[in-house]
């Protein structure tokens, strides 16, 4: 019998594995729990605060604030798929899994990713009608269309998705029973498979290839169109502001897709890469939209940013009110 004891000898399959992300730091690995521990924190707090704005104000209820909210839930959706393991693996050096928690961890990764995707599609739909054709905006921009974007988002999300956890499943884990990375990801777990992989590889790179070059060229064609019709606007405050919004957009569409671009280079070409880089490019391409884009969000987009502003002056105002009514008691009380 083999080690999952369901498996003769000469076909051995782990069902349990050891994730051990960054190999070459032994010593170090604790130190680093508490500032970790920090940014996940700080990623799920500052996501959810624009997320609660949003929600809160009704002055906010508008397509591209909802988009931007359902944006940052997935941010967070997707740190929770990989930190609170990764912390576990800073704790102990060998972090135990098991086949299907391992499968589920890499299923709920790429579909946030891959949502992550559409709904900057969808952003890039919402700019394109507000900026080029304006008095159809509400028209067009109705919550029944909203609705059929998000599911077209989790329909194509899945589609992409659901495949590479099904294939992976089928593979035979005989090399090793150690990942050699701090989470699930599908070419880590193929690192450690037997068997021909041909095709598992050319999926996973197709899949990504057609993915990415389609999103990137309708985000390419929107936005040189969106530009190309705010510069045409006469109102110099409208052209601003237009831009400005666009602006924002595109950082966190470069934010995600250099950051990915990077990790797939590194992944593909760059053999010599140790180990602890790689998994260093992994961890910036998972963590950095989510810990960036409430920043970009929050700081740059005037009416979310003031009423944050507004909700912690009212906090802070609110306590002020009270340590004052607290001080005139007390004067009250001392005798005269």
């Amino acid at each position: 019998m083999g080690e999952d004891g369901n498996t003769s000898i000469f076909n051995l399959s782990y069902s349990s594995f050891l994730l051990v992300g960054f190999p070459g730091l032994q010593e170090g690995r604790p130190l680093l729990v508490l500032p970790l521990t920090f940014l996940y924190v700080s990623i799920v707090s500052a996501n959810a605060l624009v997320i609660h704005t949003v929600v809160a104000q009704r002055s906010l209820h508008q397509p591209m604030y909802v988009l931007i909210a359902l944006l940052l839930a997935v941010n967070i959706c997707a740190s929770t798929a990989v930190m609170p393991k990764m912390l576990e693996g800073f704790v102990h050096y060998a972090n135990p899994i098991s086949l299907r928690g391992c499968l589920a961890q890499m299923f709920f990764i790429y579909f946030t990713l891959l949502l992550d995707y559409n709904l900057l599609l969808a952003m890039a739909l919402d700019r394109y009608v507000a900026i080029c054709h304006p008095l159809r905006y509400t028209d067009l921009m109705t919550s029944h269309l909203l609705g059929l974007m998000a599911t077209f988002a989790i329909t194509r999300s899945l589609g992409v998705a659901v495949p590479l956890v099904v294939l992976t499943a089928k593979a035979q884990f005989c090399k090793t029973s150690v990942i050699r990375h701090f989470t699930c990801e599908y070419i880590a777990l193929l690192s450690i498979a037997c068997g021909d992989l041909t095709f598992n590889n050319r999926l996973g790179l197709a899949m990504r290839l057609v993915t990415v070059t389609f999103d990137l060229a309708l985000l390419g064609t929107s936005y040189t169109r969106i530009i190309y019709a705010a510069f045409q606007i006469s109102s110099g405050g409208a052209r601003a502001k237009a831009l400005h919004t666009c602006g924002s957009h595109l950082l966190v569409i470069l934010t995600i897709y250099l950051s990915g671009l990077s990790t797939s280079i590194v992944f593909r070409v760059a053999k010599t890469v140790s180990q602890d880089v790689q998994n260093l490019l992994s961890a910036i391409y998972l963590l950095l939209p989510g810990a960036l884009n409430p920043l970009i969000y929050g700081v740059r987009t005037k009416e979310i940013r003031q009423h944050i502003e507004k909700m912690i002056c009212g906090v802070q105002s609110s306590q002020d009110s009270r340590e004052k009514s607290q001080n005139v008691r007390g004067e009250r009380e001392l005798p005269g």
